[in-house]
């Protein structure tokens, strides 16, 4: 397919940060592939969201777990939205449980989601990116990565390993002028912590210097940035977006 706008695949883009990201870059002018795994509705009122404001959107399924499904995503993007300029690494999941406890199989499919599917995704697209002489590539991380986090090791380990992947491809992907950046989150106002219990949330704010949990455009302020032609000279870097939780 044939697009004078620039392609933007967000994975996990149905609701969320994902959700913040691709409104924000639609905002933009970017043509926008919403990757979803499983929630569909939620992808199809995103996209939809877009189409009304003027912008474009087309919902793609996949499991990201499965190698095979993500070269078959690529293809179809390219297909129906042309070659993609910007890519944003934003689907994972999570895991609960104590090291100890944690069985190998959770392991490996937090891994597998969380940092495979973007070795994939990554590995994937640079060439064409390169052959376009330029492109974004922007991993959603955590700050777990930095700090650690209780009880979610895979989770802590698999977003570490996103910040040593941008970095090794930054330096690679620099000739071809493709940017490579990670962002940390801290803790941000979604689905998810909705149901943190309120005892907990109260210990969580008062740990954070700026009081309050972050939202969801606030992230996607960043990615939108990173995104641009004014972000064109960084690349390799981590930036963290927490209320000064993590300061280093």
């Amino acid at each position: 397919m044939e697009t004078n706008l620039k392609t933007a695949l967000v994975t996990g883009g149905a609701r969320g940060i994902g959700r913040a990201i691709a409104m924000a870059l639609a905002q933009d002018g970017f043509n926008l592939a919403i990757h979803y795994r499983s929630s569909q509705q939620e992808a199809s009122q995103t996209a939809d969201d877009i189409i009304a404001t003027g912008g474009t959107a087309t919902t793609f399924q996949a499991d990201l777990n499965d190698p095979e499904q993500i070269i078959a995503l690529i293809k179809e993007v390219n297909e129906r939205c042309g070659a993609v300029h910007t890519l944003v690494c934003n689907a994972g999941i999570m895991h609960s449980q104590l090291l100890s406890f944690t069985k190998f199989e959770d392991w490996r499919s937090v891994m597998s989601a969380n940092l495979d599917a973007a070795f994939l995704l990554t590995k994937a697209l640079s060439r064409p990116m390169a052959r376009q002489r330029g492109g974004r590539i922007i991993y959603i991380s955590s700050d777990a990565a930095l700090m650690g986090d209780l009880m979610r090791c895979a989770y802590s380990a698999s977003k570490a390993g996103l910040l040593g992947l941008a970095r090794t491809a930054a330096r690679e992907l620099a000739a071809s002028g493709i940017t490579v950046n990670s962002i940390t989150p801290g803790i941000i106002e979604t689905d998810m912590t909705a149901e943190i219990p309120a005892t907990r949330r109260v210990k969580q704010i008062a740990a954070i210097p700026m009081g309050r949990f972050g939202k969801p455009e606030e992230v996607a302020g960043i990615v939108r940035f990173l995104a641009s032609e004014q972000a064109a000279w960084i690349t390799g870097q981590t930036i963290s977006i927490d209320g000064g939780l993590c300061m280093r």
